[in-house]
């Protein structure tokens, strides 16, 4: 069957080399297995991202000679259908409300993991709060994200399987990112929730991204069963890096595609840069 990828950037600055590559892998897999490539542009967090920033990426990506189909689904149109989601898990008994800080999770963790690469590993603090006490703060007006409830997701489940393409077979082990959160009071989606129900309702059959978000997908796989969704396939690519051996980033001010191509590169000569 021919596959359906997709690229789903962030409008929360300019596309740099690394974002080329990893749209670049994911439309020349498309294109050359005669299957659809597909674009999104993730922007739950509306205060970091800016339709300025989704103008440049869109004509980056046209003038670096990629063809998409349309219409371009954007996350922020579609907060109902991640609301559903959560909705279904909290029926099934799968979340619990959070009332810590991120000062409290840091404090309180010790450990050298990261959740979505954003901090330590959640060590499960609120899980022990009854229902009577959580709705009492919650009454109250106190703060809270809606957290995945990871061991009892399991239970329900039981033991699941996911195949990378590089990487051949996989038992997901959802417990390498902890009790996720699916919800925050500032972002009514987490991108656990979102891209999951993204690829089932885009019918996307092969996510092409990075090797940094190998572990979410442990989670994603268990947020498709839970919620009766597909399991498409996986091909976690290589990450570019600068000079210095890290991966290319928009927080370490990575030379952006719009940069390069005032400095008067071609689409040829970034498409090269980016390893096409």
């Amino acid at each position: 069957m021919a596959p359906v990828t997709r690229f789903a950037p962030s409008p929360t600055g300019h596309l740099h080399l690394g974002h080329a590559y990893s749209a670049l892998f994911a439309w020349h897999t498309a294109r050359s297995e005669d299957g659809r490539f597909l674009l999104r542009i993730e922007d739950i967090d509306r205060q970091r991202c800016r339709p300025g920033f989704e103008r440049d990426l869109l004509e980056d990506l046209d003038w670096l000679g990629l063809t998409w189909e349309r219409p371009v689904r954007r996350q922020s149109d579609h907060f109902d259908a991640y609301r559903s989601a959560l909705d279904a898990l909290q029926a099934l008994g799968v979340t619990y409300p959070c009332f810590c800080s991120r000062r409290d999770i840091a404090l309180a963790a010790g450990a050298p993991h990261e959740e979505d690469g954003n901090g330590p590993l959640y060590p499960g603090r609120c899980r022990a709060v009854s229902v009577t006490e959580a709705a009492a703060r919650i009454a109250g007006g106190q703060p809270y994200a809606t957290r995945l409830h990871v061991a009892n997701a399991v239970a329900i489940t039981g033991q699941l399987d996911w195949t990378d393409r590089s990487a051949g077979p996989q038992t997901a082990r959802p417990e390498l990112l902890g009790d996720v959160v699916l919800d925050r009071r500032d972002t009514p989606s987490s991108y656990h929730l979102s891209v999951t129900v993204d690829d089932a309702i885009q019918g996307v059959t092969l996510v092409t991204r990075g090797t940094d978000l190998f572990a979410a997908t442990h989670v994603h796989r268990l947020l498709q069963a839970l919620l009766g969704l597909p399991t498409p396939g996986y091909h976690h690519h290589g990450l570019l890096t600068g000079a210095d051996g890290k991966r290319l980033s928009k927080r370490d001010g990575a030379l952006s595609i719009r940069a390069l191509r005032d400095h008067g590169h071609t689409a040829a000569e970034i498409r090269k840069m980016a390893g096409f």
